[in-house]
């Protein structure tokens, strides 16, 4: 089994931030690299796919991005924003003594990805833009605000899987029990009334739907092509992705030619990235970045 330890590393304004650390096997070292999850997921998103991007000889680095998971709770909710994950990122390169990654942003992963571009192109040595872009479908935008802190506690973990199932179920209809088993695990924590509850800070949702939401901004299409017409680029859609549609997936190689583009049929946003045609297109693209 690949080996994974506990990373921690300080904000700039002094939030302890946690990482999962996955050693690279044996063999010629090669660039790391560093995945970011969703808007509220963390690092356990990619405890599957993290392994075996390390089996191949990269170091992998998965975050929980501040407010989720293991890493500080921020008091000042106008610090949930990707311009302040983006800095907490490079922080943690920075002390990690990291120069340059692969960076593999899913939804809000991707954003900060692009943000880190326009702050320090020269650390991301490639990207893979997991179900996201710089326009994405308000149909999308709408069904995240429909649910996005309204979890409310659990007393069992089958009701917090029937809970995952009943908001996810649309983008994953192949799903199991056992798999929404596992995506409540990766979702709640129990707290110390035994409890289960979402493993993100309330404050986060507060600011999404206090919110008005727009598909795209003029922001978000210069960081994308920042990011996309310099560094090798992909993107990997759902097929059933309600946050790149069609239409969003055709801007985004309209505007970066050089843009890899990969398409995982029957999910929706986003790819677990542990499909067969997501690890197809993975082990192509990183095959040819160093």
């Amino acid at each position: 089994m690949t080996a994974v330890t506990d990373l921690t590393w300080r904000s700039e304004d002094g939030l302890t931030l946690y990482a999962r650390d996955y050693a690279p096997s044996s063999g010629f070292a090669r660039c790391p690299v560093v995945c970011i999850h969703g808007l509220t997921r963390n690092s356990a998103d990619f405890e599957d796919v993290a392994p075996w991007i390390a089996s191949r000889g990269r170091r992998v680095i998965a975050v929980d991005i501040r407010g989720r998971g293991r890493s500080d709770r921020d008091p000042h909710a106008e610090n949930y924003n990707p311009a302040v994950y983006a800095k907490d990122v490079l922080a943690l390169l920075d002390q990690a003594g990291i120069a340059r990654a692969v960076f593999i942003g899913t939804s809000m992963g991707g954003i900060i990805t692009m943000a880190i571009a326009m702050k320090r192109l020269k650390a991301i040595a490639a990207a893979v833009l997991n179900d996201v872009g710089p326009v994405i479908s308000m149909a999308g935008l709408e069904r995240i605000r429909g649910y996005v802190g309204r979890g409310k506690p659990f007393q069992t973990w089958d009701e917090a899987a029937e809970y995952m199932k009943s908001i996810n179920e649309v983008a994953f209809p192949g799903n199991t029990m056992d798999d929404w088993r596992r995506w409540a695990r990766r979702t709640f924590r129990e707290d110390a009334e035994h409890r289960i509850v979402l493993d993100y800070d309330p404050q986060i949702a507060a600011s999404v739907q206090g919110a008005k939401l727009r598909s795209t901004s003029l922001a978000a299409k210069l960081l994308y092509r920042r990011l996309a017409r310099n560094r090798p680029t992909m993107l990997i859609r759902g097929g059933k992705s309600d946050i790149v549609g069609e239409e969003e997936a055709q801007y985004m190689r309209r505007v970066a030619p050089g843009l890899i583009y990969a398409e995982v049929p029957g999910v929706g946003h986003a790819p677990m990235l542990t499909e067969p045609a997501a690890q197809a297109a993975l082990s192509s693209f990183l095959a040819n970045v160093d």
